[in-house]
Parts: C-alpha cells; structure tokens; sequence
C-alpha cells in the first residue's frame, strides 16, 4: 500500500475507534469519513461496510498490542501488558457489544481475533508452564479470558498509578489461583 494511501485507512482506523467510542455502532459513516479528513468514497474504498471497519480497529489494536510483546517476558509481565494496552480496545469493544449485530460471519471473524490472541500469547503461557508457573490445565484462552477481566478493572481507574497499584493485586490473586495445585 502506498504512504499516503496508508496514512489515509490509519486516519480513518483512529477516527473511527473516536467515534464508536463517542457515538455506538451506529454512527454515521459519513462522520468517521469526516473526522478522518476524508471523502466517503474513501472511506469504502479501503471498508467494504460498517462491519469491515470495526473488526479492521480491532485487528490493528490487537497487532499494536501484539508488536510490544516480549516474547521472552514472564507471563506477569505479558498479562499486565496486554491488559493495560487493551484496556481502551476492551472499553470500545463494550460500548459496541449491545449493538454489534453478530451474524454467524461476523462472530467468526471475531472469534479469528481471540485465537490471533491465543496463538500469541502461546509460546509465553507453555513456558510458564514448563516452568512451573502455570497449572497445565490453564491454556492460552483461559490466559486471554483473565487479560480481558482485568482490563475491564481497569477501565475503572483513571491515572497509570491506580491502574498499576490494581495490577498488582490481581496479577498477586490470579499468579495464586493460578499456579498448580501441588505448589499453591
């Protein structure tokens, strides 16, 4: 894709994610195209439809969070990372749950991005495992549903600090509840 093509689906990717946040689902398109700085046209030459655009937000949230994993991190440290990062996305994902229209495609596609989430956050959960960090029977979904929980904590506290200082006490509950039960 050429740069000002490119810069011109980023400008409408961030003027959508405001304007879902603002407006719901049922936002004027026209709007996003707008605030984008862009014509319609534009607009549904790099969407399809309305659907396109959401799962595309979703899509480069996820690959942003994704790009500052540390492959080598602790699972700690991978959780509170994705937690934090993902807090906006999983706050944008809840103001759009009521009035997502899931047909069986689009839940799919949906259900493509959490695997897309598992399948990163692997190669991490299967060496806590084989360091005795994380019961077996604790697998990457299970991992993802705990960073969507306390993203969903988080979005209830305004500064860094508080949202640090919550971390550090789910991730103390989760690391304990999660460990296996031989060493708990």
């Amino acid at each position: 894709m050429r740069r000002d093509a490119q810069a011109r689906r980023d400008a409408l990717l961030d003027a959508a994610m405001i304007c879902f946040r603002q407006s719901g689902y049922g936002v004027a398109l026209e709007d996003v195209a707008a605030a984008a700085g862009v014509g319609r046209g534009t607009l549904y030459r790099n969407f399809k439809d309305r659907m396109a655009l959401v799962l595309a937000v979703f899509e480069r949230e996820l690959r942003r969070i994704g790009e500052r994993l540390d492959p080598a991190g602790s699972l700690d440290d991978t959780i509170a990372t994705m937690a934090l990062d993902g807090a906006p996305t999983t706050a944008l994902f809840n103001r759009l749950a009521l009035d997502l229209p899931l047909d069986p495609d689009s839940r799919r596609q949906f259900e493509m991005l959490a695997e897309r989430m598992a399948i990163m956050l692997r190669p991490i959960v299967e060496r806590a495992h084989d360091e005795g960090r994380l019961d077996r029977s604790i697998g990457t979904r299970q991992v993802v549903l705990v960073i969507r929980m306390i993203s969903n904590l988080l979005l209830k506290h305004q500064s860094r600090e508080e949202k640090q200082a919550v971390l550090v006490e789910v991730l103390a509950l989760f690391r304990h509840g999660l460990l296996p039960r031989s060493v708990a």
